[in-house]
């Protein structure tokens, strides 16, 4: 009797250990990283539950036994009772029979719930087997879509180049909105790229590139021929110029970012349609910069200005900072991470008088919305200010970025002041695929002493168009409305400009729109962006001067963003402490809010509480009225570098 039963034990707990029944259970749980139901998933499947009755059917034969012995353990009891025996003993013998009994009867329950359990997984399988089929289908279908527009695109370039209207000269060829350079048309983007319809009548104009000795006098012309004159000298080599060796060692690398996983549309399902600024986001999505020091990158091109100082043509004098203004761009390309929204009250300052010629300063004036204001001095003879209120939504398949207000840009030598606005930023495949970055819009750049304009559109991708990727153009007039360069290039890449010789009106389309037509003169290049730095891909494709931003400089403001904690932590790598440190820092801001709209609340009404807490008053900015574009707007009102240098910090709040 002892050896059966711990045989018949050990058959149970073999099936309740088996891997048949783990497998089962990893199934039932969905932890199974396996998409499609391939045949072996199949075939597996069928064995698990082969298995399953395998199993039932030694639980049954457990039970049999169990039953036949159990009946013969209870007959051997009964003898025993009908014996004279001491009354304690027989008191035991009725004990031992009773447990008997129970054992059957639980062993029974035990054999009908095996039983049910079968059934149950039979059903189940059969349901998860046509879930899975449909999941394979449908990834097919997807795969299969997929490679027929990849193959329609490059019969769409093939057809393209091998048209017998296009031009064998370069000198005289004809590209609408752009230049005919050494990378033409037959630049090829990444496999990964998705793109979507250009917008109608994505150029205004047409290009004919000449030479230089070329007699331009034509007939039915607007303009007369202008020669490329040496007032155009400072345009050349304009992007040549070699970056600055720095008077102080500059670290050239961070801590590579760790491989943390983290599913996105978990945290942004139900974040659809509201402000970005207001959702509660972990530190995996961001870069260890904040939303400051991104605002002072734009100034890494800053040689631009130092050499449109120089210009004494104020037309030329507008192509480099319209190569300026685009060139801010070219560090977002592969940045797709978002940079850390800045306390209120939050600082960033560049001191990089030596270095670069300039001393930067930001300062974070609201919350919500977010607004942070910006002052730059350059030594070489320019001054630069904006206030930029971010504006971001989600729009479930895509994340727009709007960045609202002015910048003015103005050069002390001859008062030219220019006004510009930043062009909007849409970040791709939020859900599903490669996350890509887009610049899309119109950019209207105004000099408002000489009134020239300069009319600069980002064209956004398209599936079926034969420009290049991130293309920009644009067109350089005085105040009389007279064209005097065209511009052309790509955001993440160079700008060019081409001096228009002569213009005239193109023949009437199909559908009766008429474009102008400028001959010009071949491009010079304006800007090229610098190369990354090694293993940029793992310190989130971080340029030279970004890399720089955050490196713990003595002396700065106890609001500057180099001594955020989170943001730190996060740069080290420590993304879960970075995470609870964000969490302690953003309940803090929350607790000064409130004991703001307290004191408020105490000598007026509840709304009118709520809208003096809401307006903060800046350390180094105050609210002035902008007499150009008749908008509030903030302005460096001076003291933060005569605080620095005497280290009097004591009027700075306590926001970390």
């Amino acid at each position: 009797m002892k050896g059966r039963g711990c045989w018949e034990t050990a058959s149970v707990r073999s099936f309740c250990s088996s891997r048949c029944l783990n497998k089962f259970k990893k199934d039932d749980s969905g932890d199974d990283d396996d998409d499609t139901a391939s045949p072996a998933d199949k075939s597996e499947l069928h064995n698990t539950i082969k298995s399953l009755s395998l199993k039932l059917d030694d639980l049954s034969t457990c039970n049999d036994l169990i039953a036949k012995h159990g009946a013969a353990l209870q007959r051997s009891l009964n003898e025993l009772d009908g014996l004279r025996i001491p009354y304690e003993s027989s008191e035991k013998l009725k004990a031992v029979n009773e447990r008997a009994t129970l054992f059957r009867i639980t062993s029974n329950a035990m054999i009908n719930a095996c039983r049910d359990f079968l059934e149950l997984a039979e059903t189940h399988s059969r349901k998860w087997q046509r879930a899975l089929q449909y999941e394979q289908e449908q990834r097919i279908h997807l795969e299969e879509t997929i490679e027929q527009l990849a193959k329609q695109h490059n019969s769409l370039e093939r057809a393209f180049r091998s048209a017998p209207g296009r031009a064998a000269n370069p000198t005289k060829s004809f590209s609408e909105g752009s230049f005919l350079t050494s990378k033409g048309e037959d630049s090829e983007e990444d496999e990964d790229t998705e793109y979507f319809d250009a917008m109608e009548d994505s150029t205004s104009f047409i290009t004919v590139i000449t030479e230089a000795k070329e007699d331009r006098k034509a007939e039915g012309e607007t303009t007369g021929p202008v020669d490329w004159t040496s007032s155009d000298s400072v345009l050349d080599g304009a992007s040549l110029v070699p970056k600055e060796l720095p008077k102080v060692k500059r670290r050239a690398r961070i801590p590579d970012k760790p491989n943390y996983s983290l599913n996105l549309w978990s945290i942004m399902k139900n974040c659809i349609g509201r402000e970005l600024s207001k959702i509660p986001m972990p530190v995996n999505f961001n870069e260890p910069l904040s939303m400051l020091q991104r605002l002072t990158e734009d100034l890494e091109y800053h040689h631009l200005l130092d050499k449109a100082v120089h210009c004494t043509s104020s037309v030329e004098q507008m192509c480099l900072v319209a190569a300026f203004s685009v060139s801010s761009y070219s560090t977002t390309v592969h940045r797709i991470a978002k940079p850390f929204n800045p306390m209120l009250g939050e600082t960033f300052e560049l001191d990089r008088l030596d270095e670069m010629g300039l001393r930067s300063l930001c300062e974070q004036v609201s919350h919500h919305p977010p607004a942070a204001a910006h002052y730059v001095f350059s030594k070489n003879g320019w001054s630069l200010w904006q206030e930029i209120t971010i504006s971001s939504k989600f729009r479930g398949k895509y994340l727009s970025i709007m960045p609202l207000g002015a910048i003015h840009l103005e050069f002390q030598a001859s008062g030219n002041h220019y006004v510009w606005r930043k062009s909007t930023s849409t970040v791709h495949n939020i859900i599903v695929g490669k996350l890509w970055i887009d610049q899309t819009g119109d950019i209207e750049i105004v000099n408002h002493k000489t009134k020239d304009q300069c009319q600069l559109k980002f064209l956004p991708y398209s599936y079926f168009s034969k420009e290049v990727a991130r293309k920009v153009t644009g067109v350089v007039s005085d105040g009389q409305g007279k064209a005097h360069y065209v511009l052309s290039g790509s955001w993440d890449e160079q700008m060019e400009c081409a001096k228009i010789v002569q213009s005239s009106p193109s023949s009437p389309s199909l559908d009766g729109k008429q474009k102008t037509v400028y001959q010009t003169l071949p491009a010079k290049l304006l800007w090229k962006k610098y190369p990354l730095p090694e293993n940029a891909e793992n310190m989130y494709y971080f340029s030279e001067l970004a890399l720089t931003l955050n490196e713990h400089e003595e002396g700065v403001a106890p609001t500057d963003s180099r001594l955020r904690p989170d943001q730190r932590l996060m740069e080290k790598g420590h993304w879960d402490e970075a995470n609870t440190e964000k969490q302690r820092l953003e309940e803090k801001q929350r607790v000064s809010r409130r004991r703001r709209l307290e004191a408020c609340s105490r000598g007026c009404s509840s709304e009118d509480a709520e809208k003096e807490t809401d307006t903060y008053m800046p350390l180094w900015f105050e609210k002035r009225l902008d007499p150009l574009t008749g908008e509030m707007a903030c302005v460096y009102k001076g003291g933060y570098w005569e605080a620095k240098e005497k280290q009097e910090w004591h009027m700075c709040p306590n926001i970390f």
